[in-house]
């Protein structure tokens, strides 16, 4: 129900009412981050959208291309192999990023150049052998 201002009340004191009123409702109790200021940077420089990219990280969600996010999955996946639990868990984590990697070199997606070429699973597995001592 929207309330109209009512004849004769500044319109002020017409706000402030209508806020407190919302507040000892408790309109406001369950609104994250109550009596703590926004968290602010102040050398960074001013950006309308801080808030969404805020909220996209928090999130989870990706903002880059295809491309770079396989790019960065490829990081990901050979830090992943490299403290896999074992030599054929490595094994399989490339492949399956080498599959992805072939995909995208047949039908590229948009955005900048892939950039990488399937990994060699063999090198990758010796490289786990040396670390775990295998």
């Amino acid at each position: 129900m929207t309330e109209r201002k009512p004849p004769g009340v500044s319109f002020e004191s017409w706000i402030d009412r209508q806020i407190r009123e919302a507040e000892e409702r408790g309109d406001f109790a369950a609104l994250p981050g109550r009596g703590e200021p926004l968290p602010d940077d102040a050398n960074a420089p001013y950006d309308e959208l801080w808030w969404v990219k805020r909220k996209l990280a928090r999130e989870g969600v990706s903002v880059l291309s295809p491309t770079l996010a396989l790019r960065k999955e490829a990081e990901d996946v050979l830090a992943a192999a490299a403290d896999a639990p074992s030599e054929r868990v490595a094994r399989r984590l490339v492949t399956e990023l080498n599959d992805k990697i072939r995909e995208a070199l047949r039908t590229p997606p948009p955005g900048p150049p892939l950039g990488l070429r399937p990994y060699d699973v063999e090198e990758v597995a010796r490289g786990w052998r040396e670390r775990h001592g295998g």
